[in-house]
């Protein structure tokens, strides 16, 4: 049976979706097919007031669901936020907050809003710019082409532009979006019942996880006044119903070759595990030192745990050999439709080769470039500000991607935020990266012996966290303004460790770009064409943290031979309640428990097709109303990165009418519940 899906439902198989599968682009999706299947009308007019009411976060999808700019996502989507606004005292994640009213909204200080208002084909621009050059110069021309259109594009409209790769290299757009930049807090349930269950339950229904907050985007110090919004269905769907995911699914690889799988089943995956299995043990450590390690620990925690947990079943299923003799047979025969056509030569072979350089150099790459050998947020404003310093004075076109004019806003932004950095935590990430850093690159790498000549991991880490100012934003104003003239006065033994490690950094970097990443965007986009020419458009790009929308239904599914509903209730929650975490109900609603329906649905599970970065997707109906809150997939649903199971994978969303319930009887959320219609 796996292997039959496998073959119809592996992207690179260029065959039409099946079942509820795909997560199709606004221009692109099949409102004929889902009209024949399902008797919806998802017309153009549907499609634009949806787009213009769903936004992107920085790390997670949301939606306008009220005309003065409020915004409904998932609780664990602003965990950031509230972090930023907790001290060691006090942990808003912990005891929640609720804006009594609109002055008592507090600003996310790193959180943006981008909705998106255009999309523009720019493939025969991009394909012009790249033709007749060999893989290096088509990557550094494509870079240079994307940057310019992306700052042509925001000079001309005045809107956040960004380019976009569809079908690996196949396709490009120019997305227009709407930024709001002033988002601030609204409303977040405690994490003992947004979160109920935790680890435990992750990636698990049934579910009773009240996983929603609500935002607020302001423009000129007011709520915007939003035209588009989803208005909230809060009876919630019925079993069976068909309904729609408008998203930012954030990633999958269902168009990777078998050579990208295996390289991620061999080495990306297993060392990821390694490393992060270590540390997060040692934040549980940490965490049980003291009530306030334990709040300063929580999020970062919480986020290794989830992210374990994804790449613990994503490499069960990379060994599984009916994925890749799917993937093999799919190869195979794309490749018999191209045979004998020398404008496409042997591009798998090509990444292969490509894969096998990437084999030898992802472990310097990953601790030097990447953010595997020094894991300290004072460390990563350290390069940010050294880079930025030498980045700025470039030609647009010339910089790195990340440091484009169009990229410095929110990356100023961000690099500049009065968010916490606890020294404590500093210390304990660091030293663990060098650790780590030392024993995978060797003590007589070259960057190591720099750094660890007359030190231990420990007393550097020491030396650099104590001695750094950049958890002052003052201080990283002051450097950021200043440029190189005040990087190369500085004397901030972080910003100089940036700087001497900044040079083998870039040299790995430049290694990867010209013989690893070069060849195989030049690869993958004959693989696309290739596809073109035999399929069309009928199969969805790998998602890209863009928006799509997928459909489904309101549907369980058989787990070892018994079925699992589609709904939970309110009251199996204080069943489970064991009054210790993750399994603990907040004090607010055991004081209001004797009011409670208990009868009332908690989540519920849909055929959806989402990955990681749907969260905080609305679900809705075919009238556009919300019905649900996507949060979650069940176990099954983390294989979706790289082939979509019918009969399993399923998504998992809170019900509206458990949020009622909550905004009513226990936050007392007048104000809200107003706003969003409900007497």
């Amino acid at each position: 049976m796996r292997k039959s899906i496998s073959v119809l439902l592996l992207a690179a198989a260029a065959l039409p979706a099946v079942a509820d599968e795909g997560m199709w682009t606004f221009d692109n999706f099949p409102s004929a097919k889902v009209k024949e299947q399902y008797g919806a009308t998802i017309d153009a007019a549907w499609l634009d007031r949806v787009r213009r009411s769903t936004i992107r976060l920085a790390n997670c999808t949301a939606s306008f669901v009220s005309p003065d700019g409020l915004i409904l996502t998932n609780h664990h989507c602003v965990r950031s936020c509230l972090a930023e606004l907790s001290t060691r005292e006090t942990s808003l994640e912990e005891n929640g907050f609720v804006a009594r009213q609109r002055g008592d909204e507090r600003r996310c200080e790193t959180q943006m809003a981008d909705v998106l208002q255009s999309m523009e084909d720019i493939t025969d621009k991009v394909a012009r710019a790249v033709a007749g050059l060999d893989a290096g110069a088509a990557n550094e021309a494509r870079k240079k082409t994307l940057t310019q259109l992306e700052s042509d594009c925001e000079r001309d409209t005045k809107l956040k532009c960004q380019s976009v790769t569809l079908y690996q290299g196949g396709q490009y757009f120019l997305y227009r979006y709407k930024r709001y930049s002033d988002v601030r807090l609204v409303l977040a349930p405690e994490a003992d019942i947004a979160a109920f269950g935790g680890d435990p339950d992750n990636f698990q229904f049934p579910r009773w996880s009240l996983d929603y907050s609500m935002l607020r985007a302001y423009e000129d110090g007011k709520p915007v006044k939003t035209a588009n919004y989803l208005p909230i269905r809060f009876e919630g769907p019925q079993a069976g119903e068909f309904v729609l995911v408008p998203g930012h699914p954030g990633s999958t690889s269902r168009l990777d070759t078998r050579a990208e799988l295996e390289f991620a089943r061999d080495i990306v995956m297993p060392n990821w595990l390694l490393r992060y299995s270590e540390l997060r043990g040692r934040y549980i450590q940490f965490g049980k030192t003291g009530e306030s390690a334990a709040r300063i620990v929580e999020e970062p925690l919480s986020s290794i745990e989830n992210g374990i947990k994804v790449r613990r079943k994503l490499l069960d299923t990379l060994h599984e050999n009916a994925l890749l003799e799917a993937k093999s047979e799919a190869e195979h025969d794309l490749r018999a439709k191209v045979a004998g056509d020398a404008a496409f030569g042997d591009p798998w072979a090509d990444i292969a080769g490509a894969v096998g350089i990437q084999r030898n150099i992802y472990l310097p790459y990953a601790f030097l470039e990447g953010a595997a050998g020094f894991n300290s947020a004072a460390f990563r404003y350290a390069r940010t500000l050294v880079r930025a310093a030498a980045e700025r004075p470039k030609e647009n076109t010339a910089r790195l991607r990340e440091y484009t004019d169009t990229a410095l806003p929110r990356l100023e932004r961000q690099t500049l935020a009065a968010v916490p950095v606890y020294p404590e935590l500093e210390n304990l990430t660091l030293s663990w990266s060098l650790e780590r850093m030392r024993e995978w690159l060797g003590p007589d790498h070259p960057v190591v012996k720099q750094l660890l000549a007359a030190d231990s991991p420990d007393t550097l880490a020491a030396k650099l966290i104590s001695g750094t100012k950049l958890s002052d934003p003052a201080e990283r104003k002051r450097l950021w303004d200043g440029g190189q003239a005040a990087i190369d006065a500085s004397d901030d033994p972080m910003i100089k460790l940036a700087h001497a490690v900044d040079q083998p950094s870039r040299a790995v970097r430049k290694q990867y770009e010209d013989e690893v990443e070069a060849p195989i965007s030049t690869a993958s986009e004959k693989i696309a064409a290739a596809r073109f020419k035999a399929y069309g458009t009928n199969v969805y790009p790998d998602a890209t943290f863009t928006l799509r929308l997928n459909y489904g239904t309101v549907a369980g599914w058989k787990e070892r031979g018994e079925d699992v509903a589609p709904f939970t209730y309110l009251k199996r929650a204080f069943e489970r309640a064991t009054g210790e975490p993750p399994f603990r109900i907040p004090a607010s609603w055991e004081q209001v428990r004797g009011t409670l329906d208990m009868d009332t649905p908690f989540c519920l599970s849909t055929t959806s097709d989402i990955v990681g970065g749907n969260s905080g997707s609305a679900l809705v109906d075919a009238q556009g109303r919300i019905v649900g809150l996507l949060f979650d997939g069940n176990i099954h649903s983390i294989s979706g990165n790289y082939w979509f199971d019918t009969a399993k994978n399923r998504a998992v969303a809170v019900h509206p009418a458990i949020i009622r319930e909550s905004l009513q009887k226990v936050y007392r959320a007048d104000a809200i519940l107003k706003e969003l219609g409900v007497r």
